[in-house]
């Protein structure tokens, strides 16, 4: 690590809660970089996987002295066949990155940028971009310092982030403007306490060249930090949701049959079957209960938790595996190879299976949020709570939560906008020579955009289930997951039930729902 930011006398020292994230290029997973982009870890470079940095540096540097190597002995794109003479060869990579460095739109937030840089860092250690090693060490040391280069939203169409990887390039030669944290990095708040700028706690400047420059911005980083952030959070809030829905369940006395064991085990799907499972935990049903008393089958959004929620969950693990594969992936164009002393030439950055993954989970999530919307209908009928209509209090004519439909059903509009399929789209780029795109970048965006409107779909299914099971006096014990999750969101919630405005309750009860994530888990067992 450079000088400039751990041996001297201001030096960033990590609290002791920030836990340490071996990059090896092999192994690294989602989670270890959310945390890296959440500034919860500090990274550390494998050493096996430096060496494997070092020996394709090396070895890219014979190869595109002895013969045509993309990007480094030529052109780019449709430039592919024009030869970099070789006295032009130094200044070649730091045109390409100033040529490519032309992302638009808004700035990113630093976290986004944040898991950019450890997914890049990460798949350097692969051992396949013949970048030199200091790239790898700077990466690393701007994690841990907190700093991130601006990084503008548009530029990618899903066949490599090379207008967003080539203003990181930029910031590491020293041409492109640093950002300092945001929202705070426990790293970053330390060394900016010390008066320091974002300048300050920048890497040292690198010499980048011909051999660096495509290199480095031959990754979809920045698609699979975000596709990694978005993964996290909705894989949590689905969980989030099957708590909500117990709460509905108990909340309308419905039957829990739908979650006996014998019915997943006649139809075995895996997400499926462990979402019943996981219901029985929350609520304390059996695995064969016994019939109701009263209506025989309840509408499908308590019917049919487990035959939605599950694919949903289904769907995170297959982007999951997608992601894992990527983020530990040499995919660079082309492929050094210190075995073979050879430079492959390929397609391996083109994102057609995260795209297609991407797409398919958003849609699965679609389906879980819209179940929501329908128990937050049921909530409203006295037929199933036996309540006054909308849950409302003893006023002539009270709203209630009426409004909540209306809200959840906006909100939702928006989670089916951003499910349409973004591997839909097409484009012919650079004079034809790219005449396809896997709009994976897209798919990541529109995968980060879901989390907010969703969240606030199943927050209004939240206010209703409280304010319905506080009206009938309902109270599961604390030893069940559902008894917990009740008395917290009733600390939290407003208990006052006259008709008034419910956007705080709301926005108090999506907020709630990551810790009900934590609730879900612990149903795991």
């Amino acid at each position: 690590m450079s000088s400039r930011i751990v041996d001297t006398a201001n030096a960033v020292t990590p609290p002791a809660s920030v836990g340490l994230v071996v990059l090896d290029g092999h192994s690294t997973g989602v989670e270890d970089v959310v945390r890296l982009a959440d500034g919860a870890a500090r990274p550390v470079p494998g050493t096996d996987a430096m060496k494997r940095v070092e020996e394709s540096w090396d070895a890219a540097r014979q190869i595109a002295a002895t013969g045509r190597v993309y990007g480094r002995s030529t052109g780019v794109g449709a430039n592919r066949n024009e030869d970099v003479p070789t006295e032009a060869a130094a200044g070649h990579g730091l045109r390409l990155l100033r040529s490519h460095a032309g992302a638009i739109g808004e700035e990113l937030p630093a976290r986004q940028v944040r898991a950019m840089l450890a997914v890049r860092a990460n798949q350097l250690l692969a051992g396949g971009a013949g970048l030199r090693p200091t790239v790898v060490t700077a990466l690393c040391e701007a994690l841990e310092a907190g700093v991130y280069p601006v990084v503008n939203e548009f530029g990618s169409v899903g066949t490599g982030d090379i207008a967003a990887l080539a203003q990181v390039g930029l910031a590491l030669v020293g041409e492109h403007p640093w950002r300092g944290p945001e929202g705070g990095h426990s790293l970053a708040d330390l060394a900016l306490e010390g008066g320091r700028s974002p300048q300050d706690l920048a890497p040292e400047p690198q010499a980048l060249d011909n051999n660096d420059a495509l290199a480095l911005i031959s990754s979809n980083a920045l698609t699979l930090g975000q596709a990694a952030l978005a993964l996290h959070e909705l894989r949590g809030l689905i969980g989030a949701t099957q708590v909500v829905a117990a709460l509905s369940l108990l909340a309308v006395d419905g039957s829990h049959e739908a979650y006996a064991a014998p019915v997943h085990a006649a139809r075995p799907h895996k997400g499926s079957a462990e979402v019943a499972r996981r219901m029985r935990e929350l609520i304390g049903a059996a695995d064969r209960p016994t019939p109701p008393l009263g209506r025989i089958q309840d509408p499908y959004g308590f019917r049919c938790v487990p035959q939605i929620h599950g694919p949903a969950h289904d769907a995170a693990d297959a982007l999951e595996g997608v992601l894992t594969v990527e983020i530990n992936a040499a995919a660079e164009n082309p492929l050094i190879s210190p075995e073979d002393m050879a430079a492959y030439h390929h397609g391996g950055f083109y994102q057609a299976q995260l795209a297609l993954a991407l797409d398919h989970f958003r849609l699965a999530v679609t389906q879980v949020a819209r179940l929501s919307t329908s128990r937050l209908s049921t909530l409203n009928e006295p037929a199933y709570t036996r309540l006054r209509p909308f849950l409302a209090d003893h006023e002539p004519a009270s709203s209630g939560v009426m409004i909540l439909e209306y809200a959840a059903a906006a909100a939702l509009g928006d989670l089916r906008a951003f499910s349409a399929p973004a591997s839909l789209g097409h484009a012919v780029l650079s004079r034809g020579v790219e005449e396809q795109a896997s709009f994976a970048s897209l798919a990541a965006r529109q995968t980060l955009r879901a989390c907010g409107a969703y969240r606030l779909v199943v927050g209004c299914e939240l206010v209703a289930a409280v304010r319905a099971l506080r009206q009938r006096d309902l109270r599961p014990g604390p030893e069940l997951p559902a008894g917990r999750a009740l008395e917290l969101a009733e600390s939290v919630l407003e208990p006052d039930q006259a008709d008034r405005p419910l956007t705080d309750d709301v926005t108090a009860a999506a907020a709630l729902l990551d810790r009900f994530t934590d609730i879900w888990r612990g149903s795991a067992s």
